[in-house]
């Protein structure tokens, strides 16, 4: 008896479409979180901004993220997720702006609570619908393609965030989110189809009770466990980075787009690598082989002293080709595990716990990172890779549980 792996259908100009569009639109959402990390240093210098105080600011975006994600899960399998994607993308356009419009810590913070309300839920729709349109021998490729949106941002975006701020004040990188991000939606309503099919096979059940009842899901607790974890890393280590940088590793501001630059350039390449191996082989021993690198790479950077920035440049290239080869897997696999009439909840619940968990990360880490002054370096910044490391760890086992989920789902045929 043999084997055979189903061949993955070819994609229609629609998907297309969707693919690219949903990598443009998620381009936005990630640069305008990731963009707070390198603009850090300049932003606790202008607003007058402790450590912890940034870190609140940081987690602000994914507490009201997390919040607002549980609170439309129950509704998110009740509507046409162009709609709602619509509805979303809107509002968090409209709280991008009202960052930039910010001229102190409070309005800040208020401008990242906004704006979190609305991004938390957009990253939900998006894997709704990518796991509506495509099946899952697609969702690798589509998966790789649409992560390439975080390292277009570090490429493009944060470079250019960074040449914007500091030429004409970090406002005017908040702007340039808010103006690509009208092109995009005026294409996501004028050119994107309905995705409803979902709504066939919905029952009268309350709304309130269908997020209960797929929060009650053993099987999907064990994905929203394994999702969660995978944000704590990433939320501690990537607020305090251009900090880290400029007053430990004494890279100069003129010098940070450089690093992100190249950062972004090995994550494009890898990327479409590790999506079509994700289509390929085991999607969990390609997890724990990225989560491997990552730890090495992690307790290697949190413990540097001031080196080259060439030496910089090479370690950030390898760290994060690392961490982006456990995120086209893992969440590969997780799109697997909710059945279809539960999938808009399971994606809405699975964003907002992630947000939620990388807040609390957040508020942690600045109160394990001190700074005495605004230039003096920044202290424990070793321990927070010794947390990040362990919280690594642990995520490898429960992406082997949703592995597990997955597979009888997943069983090839057989001749």
């Amino acid at each position: 008896m043999e084997t055979t792996i189903p061949q993955a259908p070819a994609f229609t100009s629609h998907q297309k479409f969707i693919i690219a569009i949903l990598a443009l639109l998620q381009f936005t959402v990630i640069l305008d979180f990731l963009v707070m990390s390198p603009l850090g240093d300049i932003l606790m210098k202008s607003l007058d901004m402790s450590t912890s105080k940034f870190g609140y600011a940081v987690s602000a975006y994914a507490f009201s993220a997390g919040t607002s994600g549980l609170l439309a899960a129950g509704f998110a399998d009740k509507f046409d997720r162009k709609k709602l994607l619509v509805f979303f993308y809107t509002g968090f356009i409209l709280g991008t702006l009202f960052c930039a419009l910010s001229t102190n810590y409070w309005m800040l913070l208020s401008a990242r609570i906004v704006t979190g309300l609305f991004g938390g839920v957009i990253g939900s729709v998006s894997l709704a619908i990518v796991t509506d349109l495509f099946v899952i021998h697609q969702r690798g490729r589509v998966m790789g393609f649409i992560q390439m949106a975080f390292a277009t941002s570090q490429i493009l975006g944060i470079p250019l965030g960074l040449y914007f701020a500091n030429h004409w004040g970090w406002h005017s990188a908040f702007l340039m989110i808010v103006a690509l991000a009208v092109v995009i939606l005026i294409a996501v309503i004028f050119k994107m189809q309905p995705v409803n099919k979902h709504l066939e096979l919905q029952s009268h059940k309350n709304a309130f009770l269908h997020l209960w009842h797929t929060l009650g899901n053993k099987n999907y607790q064990i994905g929203f466990a394994a999702i969660a974890l995978l944000s704590v890393g990433g939320f501690m280590l990537q607020p305090f980075g251009s900090a880290y940088l400029v007053n430990n590793i004494h890279i100069s501001h003129e010098q940070l787009p450089m690093v992100f630059f190249f950062t972004g350039l090995s994550v494009l390449i890898i990327m479409p690598l590790v999506g079509k191996l994700s289509d390929r082989v085991s999607k969990f021993w390609l997890f724990a082989a990225g989560s491997a690198i990552s730890i090495v790479m992690i307790l290697i950077y949190t413990n540097l002293t001031p080196i080259p920035l060439w030496q910089i440049v090479a370690l950030n290239m390898v760290l994060f080709m690392g961490i982006m080869s456990r995120m086209i897997p893992a969440t590969t696999l997780n799109t697997g595990v909710p059945d279809m009439k539960d999938r808009g909840a399971y994606m809405a619940i699975t964003s907002s716990l992630q947000q939620i968990a990388g807040g609390i990360a957040a508020v942690c880490a600045g109160y394990i990172v001190h700074q005495e002054t605004q230039t003096s370096p920044l202290e424990n910044y070793n321990i927070l890779g010794y947390v990040i490391a362990a919280v690594t760890l642990c995520s490898v086992w429960f992406i082997y549980r949703v592995d597990r989920l997955v597979k009888p789902k997943d069983e090839p045929t057989k001749v």
